[in-house]
């Protein structure tokens, strides 16, 4: 397994709902972050995307000379960027960070959001733009001149002059539900991500990519984003995600689904439907719990459990081909620790050694071994 982590670049909370405690995704917050978790030994960090994040490949810029073993996936967007513009930055990052970055292809999904970018595209027309964009990202990097004339994007002698650390290209990542979106996967992607829907549901969409991409001569591996919430007792877990969403109240929830209906994207669809606003009913699989997809967006489901429950739900979805999770929790500097303490012992992953076998001394006298995380 792979496990990364989640910068929250448009802020972080205690409780969702609840002012108390919040924090601004500041520079040294995001910072302590991405420190703590290259320390811990996560493979990587998702940067997202949007009109209230922070900018990714800023953010990464600016995290890779702090961190030294830390991947960053970084979001591109078809139709608020150029091609050629974002092959140049993530050739540039790339080279920089020495090999670091991950692209995660981002077509939008919330048509007031994407308006207010410029962007006026239906949902297929939206993937049709994407798999153009794709289609001249990849050859800018394995041609020495494109040209292409699409429906939506043109080229003429385009041309990038800078190697990558990575060959050919930085890995691309992406998630996407709909039809038209799997295909684009089948087409481009070296990594599909979904996210964290009930085991079943996983296994048709793998399913269904895995075969789309056959019928191109392609495989694909297979990412999950996923919250979790893993306490020493499988009590413990569970109140603390009752204490996650105490202050999400019914009116949060209603305006949430209002927002929630606007957007075209399948994915998000799909979160909503697990739970359609009812919090008398969130675990919508065995420890797989859909409280924080009440009132946020994308990312609504959390594992929750003890770290051997939680484990034995990861290592089910690893069984079906996952190989790649991306985890977050509420607040993320210390969920991050939490996690790492208590769940990377249970799962198949190298783990990071204390380099000089340190022992710790007890306020009682004698010494502690430390867990190796």
């Amino acid at each position: 397994m792979e496990i990364f982590w989640f910068i929250p670049t448009n802020g972080d909370f205690r409780q969702l709902n609840n002012p108390l405690g919040a924090r601004p995704a500041s520079y040294e917050y995001c910072k302590q972050i991405a420190q703590a978790v290259d320390s811990l030994g996560y493979s990587g960090v998702l940067i997202p995307t949007g009109k209230t994040c922070e900018e990714g490949f800023i953010v990464a810029s600016t995290l890779a000379p702090v961190t030294q073993n830390l991947k960053f996936l970084v979001a591109v967007r078809p139709g608020l960027m150029s091609p050629s513009f974002a092959a140049r930055m993530s050739a540039t990052l790339d080279r920089f960070s020495n090999g670091r970055l991950l692209i995660n292809v981002v077509a939008g999904g919330d048509p007031v959001e994407l308006a207010g970018e410029g962007v006026f595209l239906d949902h297929d027309a939206r993937y049709d733009l994407t798999d153009e964009f794709l289609h001249i990202w990849r050859d800018l990097y394995t041609k020495e001149q494109v040209d292409f004339n699409g429906d939506y994007l043109q080229i003429e002698q385009g041309q990038l002059p800078y190697p990558t650390v990575q060959k050919p290209y930085p890995p691309l990542y992406f998630g996407g539900s709909s039809e038209a979106a799997l295909q684009v996967a089948a087409d481009h992607i070296d990594v599909y991500l979904t996210w964290g829907e009930p085991p079943a549901q996983v296994k048709k969409k793998i399913d269904k990519v895995r075969a789309l991409a056959a019928a191109q001569g392609k495989q694909v591996k297979f990412g999950i984003r996923l919250h979790v919430i893993v306490r020493p007792t499988v009590q413990q877990a569970w109140e603390a995600a009752a204490q996650l969403i105490e202050h999400v109240d019914d009116e949060t929830i209603a305006n949430a689904q209002k927002m929630f209906a606007r957007m075209d994207s399948e994915g998000q669809r799909q979160m909503t439907q697990l739970h359609n606003g009812d919090r008398t009913k969130l675990e919508v699989s065995p420890n797989l719990w859909a409280g924080v997809g009440l009132v946020r967006t994308g990312a609504g489901t959390a594992l929750v459990g003890d770290p051997d429950t939680v484990a034995a739900r990861m290592q089910e979805y690893a069984d079906l081909g996952i190989e790649t999770f991306i985890l977050s929790g509420y607040p993320h500097l210390e969920e991050a620790y939490t996690t790492a303490e208590l769940l990377f012992p249970k799962l198949p992953i190298a783990q990071k050694k204390d380099e000089l076998g340190r022992t710790f001394l007890s306020p009682f006298g004698g010494d502690i071994k430390p867990a190796t995380v």
